[in-house]
C-alpha cells in the first residue's frame, strides 16, 4: 500500500487515513500525539533544567517556567522559531543578559537548534519501527538518537524539516521509503499540534540555554574577582 497521495492538505491526508483504515486509525494517531508531545515534555521540564542546573548550580524552575511563558507559548502559536526572535531578543534584554551573547545565539538558535526536531524524528521512526515488529536495542536507539540530533541541526529552521529527516532515520533499520513516507504522511496529519509543540521547545530553548551560559560566565567572574581580592 502506498503513502497517501492526497493533494487537498491536512483534512485530505485525515479523510484518506480514515477512509483505508477505519476511524480506528484516529486513536492511534492520537496516541502517537500524546507520546511525541510527553516526549517533549520530559525534554522541557526534566533534560532542559539538569544541563542548566550543571551550568548554573541553582535552582533552573524559576527560569525554565519564565522561558516556557514568555518565549514557548508565543512560538506555539506562530509555529516559528524564526518569526519569535524578537520575543526571545525582548526576553533576553528583560532577563538582562549580555547583548554580545544572545544577539549571535538567538538568532542562530532559530535556525539550529534541534531538540524538538530530534525528538520528532526519533519518535517517529521508532513508532514505524515497533509497528512492524523490530526489535530494537538500547544502544541502536542511542545511535538513533545521536544521528537524528545531527541530522536535525539546521531543520528546525524549515516548516516541517523534521519529517523530512524521517526517512533517513528509517533506513537505519531497513526500512523501504515506501513505508517511511508513510510515517512522513502520519506527520503531516499530526502535524499542527506536532509542529507547534517542537516550535515552543526549540524556541524557549534558545533563551533557556542563552540564559544559563551567560548567568555561568557572570558567576565564573565574580569568582575570579573575589579570589584576587583576596589574594
Amino acid at each position: 500500500m502506498g503513502y497517501p497521495t492526497c493533494s487537498c492538505g491536512y483534512f485530505g491526508l485525515v479523510a484518506d487515513s480514515i477512509s483505508r483504515n477505519g476511524i480506528e486509525a484516529l486513536i492511534g494517531y492520537g496516541q502517537l500525539l500524546v507520546l511525541l508531545i510527553g516526549c517533549m515534555l520530559f525534554v522541557a521540564l526534566i533534560i532542559n533544567p539538569l544541563i542548566v542546573f550543571w551550568k548554573i548550580r541553582s535552582n533552573p524552575y524559576p527560569l525554565v517556567f519564565t522561558c516556557l511563558r514568555e518565549s514557548g507559548i508565543y512560538a506555539f502559536f506562530t509555529r516559528s522559531s524564526a518569526a519569535n526572535i524578537p520575543v526571545n531578543m525582548n526576553l533576553c534584554r528583560k532577563l538582562e543578559l549580555d547583548p554580545d551573547t544572545y544577539s549571535v545565539s538567538i538568532p542562530l538558535g532559530a535556525t539550529v537548534n534541534m531538540a524538538g526536531a530530534a525528538v520528532t524524528i526519533s519518535v517517529l521512526a521508532l513508532a514505524a519501527v515497533h509497528t512492524i515488529g523490530i526489535s530494537v536495542d538500547i544502544w541502536t536507539a542511542l545511535l538513533l538518537s545521536i544521528l537524528a540530533a545531527i541530522g536535525a541541526c539546521g531543520a528546525s529552521g524549515v516548516a516541517g524539516g523534521s519529517l523530512l529527516l524521517v526517512p533517513m532515520a528509517c533506513a537505519l533499520f531497513g526500512i523501504s521509503n515506501d513505508l517511511a513516507m508513510q510515517v512522513v504522511g502520519v506527520g503531516f496529519i499530526i502535524g499542527v499540534l506536532q509542529d507547534s509543540s517542537e516550535t515552543a521547545l526549540n524556541s524557549s530553548t534558545d533563551v533557556l540555554f542563552t540564559a544559563a551560559a551567560d548567568i555561568a560566565s557572570r558567576k565564573k567572574k565574580e569568582q575570579l574577582q573575589e579570589e584576587l581580592q583576596i589574594q
